[in-house]
């Protein structure tokens, strides 16, 4: 199975005071832990001072989309991403889509959502201690669907809500928590 790595940066991080994407290394280890995980390809979906983000990307060798309506939440990102992964059909059978500000989760837990997964069809996440979390795996299939309700600051929780989703737990290799302070633990 190809499966695409989608990396959500595009929100202003107000609560943090910047851009998570601008936050220490976040973005170059979300973008090297999606690679080393096991993602043929990554896409970086940029929002907020974007050309700052940008320049941190210069020698990543990924795609970069800007989300026009970015302000709009994660689910204005989320769309943006799967249309740009989209254009190409041959491209892959599923994207792995994770969040920068998750500083915590890393390759092997990208690796251990990928293993033995198959399929068009495939709707996997991890989870950390039974709680539903990042990386979500999303098969070709449900693109359509996922778009269709990604609104506001629910990507595809909702969607999601409604279909099977294996899960599969990760809480011994991260907590999954997204940090949304500098004085976030």
């Amino acid at each position: 199975m190809t499966v695409h790595g989608l990396l959500l940066a595009a929100g202003a991080g107000r609560r943090m005071g910047t851009p998570k994407a601008l936050v220490d290394d976040w973005l170059e280890r979300s973008v090297e832990g999606l690679r080393a995980g096991g993602c043929d390809d990554v896409t970086v979906v940029l929002g907020a001072e974007s050309e700052r983000a940008r320049a941190l990307l210069v020698d990543a060798q990924v795609g970069i989309v800007e989300a026009a309506d970015w302000a709009d939440g994660m689910g204005a990102s989320l769309r943006a991403g799967l249309a740009a992964v989209e254009e190409d059909p041959a491209r892959c059978d599923a994207v792995l889509v994770t969040l920068v500000d998750l500083p915590d989760v890393g390759p092997d837990v990208v690796r251990r959502v990928l293993a033995g997964a198959a399929g068009k069809d495939v709707l996997r996440r991890a989870s950390y201690v039974g709680r539903p979390g990042h990386p979500v795996l999303i098969g070709r299939d449900h693109w359509g669907g996922v778009r269709t309700e990604a609104t506001g600051d629910r990507g595809a929780r909702g969607y999601l809500a409604t279909h099977e989703v294996e899960l599969v737990e990760c809480g011994d290799l991260a907590t999954g928590h997204d940090v949304d302070t500098r004085d976030t633990p």
